[in-house]
């Protein structure tokens, strides 16, 4: 790839180049002519990926190597090492492994270096989103390369990724050939790959052009009669190419083309036009473009001198006589223009048909971006977010506009706007009815039965979605609303639902104009009886519907809507439609059992469940002698070893929610609920969430980082804990203040030369006594002074930075939860960079939420697996043991808890499962109730299946807890489980709802924090756990 530009001198590239340059300038002067499509002699052009495509990881590694205090050079020293036969080349060959070329690798550079190198933070950063984006240039080159009818490679030295896929973030749409060095065995300058790329394309090496940024590639391409163009700036790189192709290669204006044949306007007329109106000065030829956008009344772009501008006109031929209103387009821009709304500024209406044929209007040319894909892909979560937002913004100013002073008084008819559309709807379905749709005669009847008694009256748009916005190319601002065609006077509601409309309908559901391709037309009838059903559904039902999505054959569009991402196979249908070719079933469907889960989830399950047969459950009495022991502060080798089993399994990094890593980039990809599910077997054990590397704090913490972290943050501290290299803590609650409520956090955060500097009391801090936590992820306040939700931050504490002091591990119960523990710690004057602060200051508060909601899903589904197991345990009991005369699962009242428990664990499933649902189909704000509950319900429901197992597990129906003999399964099964269960149940229940008496009830608020010492001291007099006795009680 790319990186081989590290590899030559600076003095073989001057010289390639004038060699390169001597050659294009010894051509015949008719190369230098613009040709017509077709009629040069080259056929397809060839891309390398990196320093062309992508940007040169040259500079990436030079910066990388300043930020990271790392000599200067190390990396080009150490991938020249070893030559053809060094760690990075046998890595483009894929003749080692990721985990093999990240330890050679970074054990040359730390040698060259003289000092520790951070490979694993260099790797990420080159194969993070923000380096490995494609050059703007280079997309529209391929788009008009292509147009042309020349076929587009690429030929990379590559790599493959840790998941086992190579490293290619491109549209491989783009391209007609890919060839990866890594796929093949052979790097370039390999003459053989050279001939595998023209081999596949069917090209003569005559008839292709190869771009690559190192010369040494371009030496050999070049000795097989390949033309070649060396890449040090793109932008001068594809102006060569335009040279050679003999056509343009990129447009000066987004979104237009060449005007069509069809849609030609005199333009000796229109240049004429243009110069009485904007003056006799004006020189210059007239260029004319027209606009991708605006088939209903064809928009063209328009050049003359120094003036860009925008003609929109009537279409030729007979129209109805309300339709292509030009005139009305004209009037309620300007009208706007001057009420504050943003439109383009219009210059002039022309109703004189002969100047271009039909009425037009002029108005400047505004540039900006036309975002077509509702969805936003590539943009991250704020962004997306901030753009939603200017969207309603602008639409609120247009509905705000004052009529009477605007002069639009009489722009339409005032009231009945809701009624009149659903009758002129009616109307216009009834004239293209072929056949009776029951569910649209249903919504005929209940429509105009349904509509909204108060309706007000506004300026409305009548087309409002996203691709009728421009906007500010560096910021989210709307610069201009476009087509206005169907705009008049009526209710607000309507632009509001129409602008929904893409966020619920499902993938694939042709909604904009020109979107229906031919096949899609001949299923007209399909779509309209599938659309009439989505809208019963979505009447009857208020809007709380998961709809399905399309098949595959329909048009490329993505979903706008997370319900329609996430969607599996095999459930029930909520449509009432019964044509099982229209709908795919739901990925969003409720999946109550393992079973329903789609293929691929349902593999990984029974892969997880027999892994911890076969090495979890076994382990588990050497992990417990381990835990008791005097080495239980140091991390058990028994555990690493099952890590890298697990890892080398693919079960690994399992937790993250789909909605949050959508390219699967970190994770498994899997839903909230369909993770749910797997959680459940891991809570059959103690041990099993950090062997799969999903356990507290861990989880929270990587999700924070992929959510809201830079990427030179997650490069620093994401990667270590996703290879389960580093463990993490979570610093939020404090001793002082009732830690539940995020605002009432006192320690301090102050900026200080650059640094944070934090001062802070902390406890219960979960995972900070483990030798291998490297980071702290800290709540602390840096305004006091701001509004009550913007005063926190959070900071990333590295655990070695001075300041930090462990003051004693909390216990309870006398259990100390080795290795991790929970801490009590304070931070005085510790100093931190400022580029650790997550976000930005004042938005530690929205960070705290957002890390909570998949987290209850966890704990909460590994309760339920872990009171499985005690259940499994209990019958087991039940039927190994006699009493007054019978097994015990013959006696009336264990047969009673065992089907109580059974009925209990079944209930708190199918809430959990329910709240990951809705998570997945409407969002964490959506299932905040829901996960409310669940926080209350699966710990008290673990908390009662437990006590009834331990009573059936003793001899004489006594619950002895705390000094209950080790010899026993069940309890040394559910000793550590019984308190971690409590402890969950006391820090997510409310105080008002805690099922606990008020004796063993936690600090108000407070993590991991409760009144232990009362309940200690009973239980040591008298022998037995009073804390399973009160909880019943």
């Amino acid at each position: 790839m790319c990186l081989r530009q590290l590899l030559q001198s600076s003095q073989l590239q001057r010289a390639w180049r004038a060699a390169f340059l001597k050659h294009i300038q010894g051509r015949h002067p008719g190369a230098w002519r613009w040709t017509h499509s077709g009629g040069g002699p080259y056929r397809a052009v060839i891309f390398d990926m990196g320093g062309v495509l992508l940007p040169s990881p040259g500079r990436v590694a030079a910066e990388w190597e300043v930020q990271n205090h790392i000599p200067s050079g190390t990396i080009v020293k150490a991938l020249i090492s070893g030559g053809e036969n060094g760690p990075w080349m046998k890595f483009m060959r894929a003749e080692i492994t990721t985990e093999d070329f990240l330890q050679e690798f970074g054990r040359l550079c730390s040698e060259i270096s003289k000092t520790s190198v951070p490979m694993d933070s260099f790797f990420s950063l080159l194969t993070s989103e923000r380096v490995a984006k494609q050059l703007p240039v280079m997309t529209e080159a391929i788009s008009q390369i292509r147009a042309k009818g020349l076929q587009t490679a690429v030929l990379s030295n590559n790599f493959y990724l840790p998941n086992g896929k190579s490293f290619l973030p491109l549209d491989r749409k783009q391209f007609d050939v890919v060839v990866e060095s890594c796929l093949e065995g052979v790097c370039k300058p390999d003459p053989r790959i050279y001939k595998l790329c023209l081999e596949r394309l069917g090209r003569q090496p005559s008839e292709s052009i190869l771009l690559d940024d190192l010369g040494p590639n371009l030496k050999a391409a070049a000795s097989l009669g390949i033309h070649t163009i060396k890449v040090d700036d793109p932008e001068t790189a594809v102006k060569e190419l335009e040279t050679l192709l003999g056509f343009p290669l990129r447009m000066a204006v987004p979104n237009t083309r060449p005007v069509r044949k069809t849609m030609e306007i005199p333009k000796d007329a229109l240049e004429k036009y243009l110069r009485d109106l904007l003056g006799t000065q004006t020189i210059g030829p007239l260029e004319l473009l027209q606009f991708d956008h605006g088939q209903s009344n064809p928009t063209y772009y328009v050049k003359l001198a120094n003036h860009q501008l925008v003609l929109r006109k009537k279409p030729p031929g007979t129209l109805l006589p309300s339709a292509h209103a030009v005139e009305r387009e004209f009037r309620i821009m300007k009208a706007l223009a001057n009420a504050g709304v943003p439109v383009p500024k219009v210059l002039d209406l022309c109703e004189d048909s002969s100047v271009v044929g039909t009425p037009f209007y002029l108005m400047e040319y505004c540039p900006g971006l036309i975002y077509k894909d509702p969805s936003l892909p590539g943009l991250e979560p704020s962004q997306r977010r901030a753009i939603y937002t200017a969207m309603n913004r602008v639409l609120c100013k247009i509905h705000s506009v004052d009529l009477k002073a605007a002069g639009l008084e009489d722009y339409g008819k005032h009231g009945d706007y809701l009624a009149r559309q659903v009758q002129t709807w009616i109307k216009q379905y009834r004239a293209s009815e072929t056949s009776t749709i029951p569910a649209m005669e249903r919504l005929i009847e209940w429509l105009p039965l349904h509509l909204p008694r108060q309706q007000r009256t506004t300026v409305v748009h009548g087309d409002f979605r996203l691709d009728n916005l421009l906007f500010h190319p560096e910021t989210a601002e709307v610069l201009a609303v476009l087509d206005w065609e169907l705009s008049t006077l009526g209710d607000p509601l309507a632009d509001v639902a129409y602008n929904c409309l893409a966020h619920y309908l499902p993938s694939g559901f042709p909604i904009q104009p020109g979107q229906a391709s031919s096949a899609t037309a001949k299923q007209t009838g399909k779509l309209t009886e599938f659309m009439s059903n989505l809208a019963w559904d979505f009447a009857i039902k208020e809007g709380f519907q998961v709809f399905k999505e399309m098949p595959a054959t329909k048009p490329l569009m993505r979903s706008h809507h997370t319900w329609s991402l996430l969607r599996t196979p095999g459930t029930r249908s909520y449509v009432t439609s019964t044509d099982s070719s229209l709908v795919h079933t739901s990925k969003g469907a409720l999946i109550f059992s393992p079973e329903d889960l789609p293929p691929q989830v349902r593999e990984l399950y029974q892969r997880l469940k027999e892994f911890m047969e076969r090495h979890v459950y076994p382990a588990e009495p050497e992990l417990q002698r381990h835990q008791a022991s005097a080495e239980r502060w140091t991390p058990s080798p028994l555990v690493e070893d099952l890590k890298e089993k697990a890892k080398a399994e693919g079960l690994w990094n399992l937790f993250l929610p789909l909605e949050t890593d959508p390219e699967k980039k970190y994770g498994a990809g899997l839903t909230n609920m369909e993770y749910a599910h797997l959680c459940e077997v891991m809570g059959t054990s103690l041990y099993a969430p950090e062997i799969f590397n999903c356990s507290a704090p861990d989880t929270g913490n990587m999700e924070l980082l992929v959510r809201y972290g830079t990427e030179e943050q997650k490069a620093r501290w994401l990667v270590p804990l996703l290879e389960g290299k580093a463990r993490s803590c979570f610093a939020m609650t404090e001793p002082q203040v009732a830690s539940s409520d995020a605002t009432n956090i006192e320690s301090s955060i102050q900026e200080e030369d650059g640094f944070y500097v934090i001062n802070g009391h902390k406890w219960w801090i979960t995972g900070i006594l483990d030798p291998r936590c490297q980071l702290c992820v800290f709540m602390g306040k840096t305004d006091p002074h701001a509004p009550r939700h913007q005063q926190q931050s959070i900071l990333l504490v590295p655990m070695d930075t001075p300041g930090i002091k462990i003051i004693r591990p909390l216990t309870v119960y006398g259990l100390e939860d080795a290795p991790g523990g929970h801490g009590e710690v304070l931070f005085e004057q510790v100093r931190v960079p400022k580029e650790n602060i997550i976000l930005g200051p004042g938005r530690g508060f929205e960070i705290a939420q957002g890390r909570l909601g998949p987290g209850r899903i966890h704990h909460c589904m590994r309760l339920i697996g872990c009171s499985e197991r005690a259940l499994a345990l209990m019958k087991a009991r039940a039927k190994s043991r006699v009493a007054f005369g019978k097994p015990l699962v013959e006696q009336g009242t264990v047969l009673a808890d065992i089907a109580l428990s059974r009925v209990e664990i079944e209930q708190a499933r199918l809430l959990v499962l329910k709240a990951a649902h809705v998570m997945d189909v409407a969002g964490n704000k959506a299932a905040a109730l829901d996960i409310a509950m669940i926080k209350m319900v699966a710990p008290s429901m673990a908390s009662r299946v437990i006590d009834r197992a331990i009573q059936v597990s003793t001899d004489d129906g006594s619950l002895v807890l705390l000094n209950h003999s080790q010899d026993s399964e069940f309890l040394s099964f559910s000793c550590p489980t019984s308190y971690k269960l409590i402890t969950a149940l006391c820090c997510t229940t409310p105080i008002h709802d805690c099922p606990f008496p008020p004796q063993i009830q936690p600090y108000e608020g407070s993590y991991f924090c409760f009144h232990f010492e009362y309940m200690e001291a009973e239980a040591q007099e008298s022998g037995l756990s009073k804390v399973t006795q009160l909880a019943r009680s």
